[in-house]
């Protein structure tokens, strides 16, 4: 989500309070619409992040360590031009609008005070930062705008700087309870509420408008014009205590994560309540600390989603290829199933060379291979005699008999590499963390599908594999990809440990840890087993084969791919994950 005026306005109090007489003592691009800032000052080392970048513009307190490019862009080196040595007297934001004006004291070139400003515009796609001189000039930005952008307000250096438009809304935290409910009269009665709160205020966001709304109402479902004066007064009653609160700079910063999906997907500077129980309320006293974490919360599930979607599509190919190698294959081998007809015609023809002359089409001769001694039609090529046309069919013979035991052979090794291409794919599906997807690139490295790059050069410490226990006390451990089922059911796991994976389905690789005098119990048994049906292709399935066995029976053949292995004396039950 965007940026709100109460949102812009908490991080204001707050950047004010701890950076308030700092000076700027690094200055880094760490991206093309992106400064990180570390102050010193009274409050000791801060570090402040300024992003312009449209879906994450945001202005607050970081203790993030991102390195800059080695040479440093122009803006970059302008900023440090202008402001270092300054000092920051002062943080704003005009109008209560989604804008932050940083004021710092220095000096221009020739050594004379003068204030110099730093203005991030956080307004999505228009989102920017922009240096400003002492004669209200535009130094830089970290986005120019000219006439082909905009031809109402253009950002470039040597322009005059403009701030964006303001909108045709009343300034909410400069509104008593009179001015509000005089705005509600007069405002159109065909608006639902939330609406119609959201069209007369500057800064307030759908989700701050619908708050005040089911505050009042328990739900946003009522016109304007269905109001009466009492309820209109309960609503302007609402709006008051919302604004009021930022007006005298009482924040309840948060931000809200879904109860199914386990996602952030809203922040706020008010306590949000219109929920319920359908998402999680996280609270901190800290707006700059909750818009971080929402941030990076999102970045990471969209490097998560973007990483994913690459390692996807790229075992998703090599399954493709390697489903048409099968089939070609698959025809190949067919093609091969002459070759015991071949064999008999040669020596049908052998046995009856005295009854064929050079120049027959065909041979219609005894089949001496067939009880009933029935006749066969054996073709024949005209320009060869009957010996040559029986070594023409010995030689077919041992050509088929060559390529299908070469065709048989790279069928296991297609079948194999396909198994495991799906077994990929199956990992990919359970992939939480960026680590996660990097053991899985890093494995499909080792195994020749991804091209050796600075990021896979280095080898990757492995992760651990998920622990549960059971509910009588027993340690199930599960692995999340290939590398770490080898692992885990190769190196840590001991002999007296139960292993456990779905009968015939990829999946993860579950050891149940044996504990010294504990004999394995029916329901630890069973809950591995659902444990190893939920972390299997067919996690969605009912009564889902698993085979369990001790792991000294369980084996990896030589050269098998990672998390292959082979195993015996094993027992099956059925279970749903």
């Amino acid at each position: 989500m965007a940026m709100d005026g109460f949102s812009v306005a908490a991080l204001t109090f707050e950047i004010n309070k701890e950076l308030s007489g700092a000076k700027p003592d690094k200055i880094q691009q760490t991206e093309s619409d992106e400064l990180l800032i570390s102050f010193f000052g009274p409050n000791g080392q801060k570090k402040l992040r300024l992003t312009a970048n449209a879906s994450v513009a945001r202005v607050c307190l970081t203790e993030d360590k991102k390195q800059s490019p080695k040479t440093a862009p122009l803006f970059c080196m302008l900023l440090r031009k202008h402001l270092s040595g300054a000092r920051l007297k002062e943080v704003t934001q005009p109008g209560f609008e989604r804008v932050m004006v940083l004021t710092f004291d220095g000096t221009d070139e020739f050594g004379d005070p003068c204030e110099k400003r730093l203005v991030a515009e956080l307004m999505g796609r228009h989102s920017n930062l922009i240096l400003v001189g002492a004669d209200g000039r535009v130094i830089d930005a970290a986005r120019h705008v000219d006439f082909s952008v905009s031809s109402v307000r253009q950002i470039l250096p040597g322009l005059a700087y403009q701030s964006p438009p303001p909108q045709n809304k009343r300034n909410p935290i400069e509104c008593d309870l009179n001015t509000i409910l005089e705005a509600l009269k007069q405002a159109d009665g065909k608006e639902k509420i939330d609406r119609a709160v959201l069209g007369l205020f500057r800064g307030v966001s759908p989700l701050i408008a619908r708050e005040i709304c089911i505050r009042t109402f328990t739900n946003c479902d009522k016109f304007l014009g269905e109001l009466d004066f009492s309820q209109k007064l309960e609503l302007a009653t609402s709006c008051y205590t919302v604004f009021q609160a930022a007006a005298e700079q009482k924040f309840s910063p948060c931000y809200l994560v879904g109860k199914d999906t386990g996602k952030p997907f809203e922040f706020a500077a008010v306590n949000i309540t219109q929920y319920g129980g359908a998402a999680q309320v996280v609270q901190n006293e800290s707006m700059s600390q909750i818009v971080e974490a929402f941030y990076a919360e999102r970045d990471a599930k969209e490097r998560m989603a973007h990483r994913s979607a690459r390692l996807t599509k790229l075992v998703s190919t090599n399954i493709e290829r390697c489903a048409k190698k099968l089939s070609v294959q698959l025809a190949e081998l067919s093609d091969t199933d002459n070759l015991d007809k071949y064999k008999k015609y040669g020596e049908l023809i052998t046995a009856n060379l005295y009854r064929i002359n050079k120049g027959d089409k065909s041979a219609v001769v005894e089949d001496f291979y067939d009880e009933t001694l029935k006749t066969v039609t054996i073709p024949l090529d005209t320009r060869m005699s009957p010996s040559e046309n029986a070594q023409r069919y010995f030689k077919k013979y041992a050509k088929a008999k060559t390529a299908k035991a070469e065709i048989t052979s790279q069928l296991k090794k297609t079948r194999a590499e396909l198994s495991y291409l799906e077994s990929v794919e199956e990992e990919l599906s359970f992939a939480e963390t960026v680590q996660d997807l990097a053991e899985i690139s890093q494995e499909l490295y080792e195994q020749g599908y991804v091209k050796r790059t600075e990021k896979n050069k280095k080898k990757q410490a492995l992760s651990k594999p998920m622990e549960f226990q059971t509910s009588d006390g027993f340690t199930v451990l599960v692995g999340k990809n290939n590398k770490q089922n080898d692992v885990l059911t190769l190196k840590t796991a001991k002999n007296a440990d139960l292993w456990f994976h779905t009968k015939d389905i990829h999946g993860s690789h579950v050891i149940l840890r044996y504990e010294h005098g504990k004999v394995f119990s029916e329901t630890a048994i069973l809950e591995a087993a659902e444990l190893a049906a939920k972390y299997s292709k067919a996690k969605h399935s009912q009564n889902v084969p698993v085979d369990y066995t001790l792991v000294k029976f369980v084996k990896k053949p030589a050269g098998a791919a990672p998390g292959m292995v082979i195993y015996t004396d094993n027992k099956t039950v059925y279970v749903t994950p």
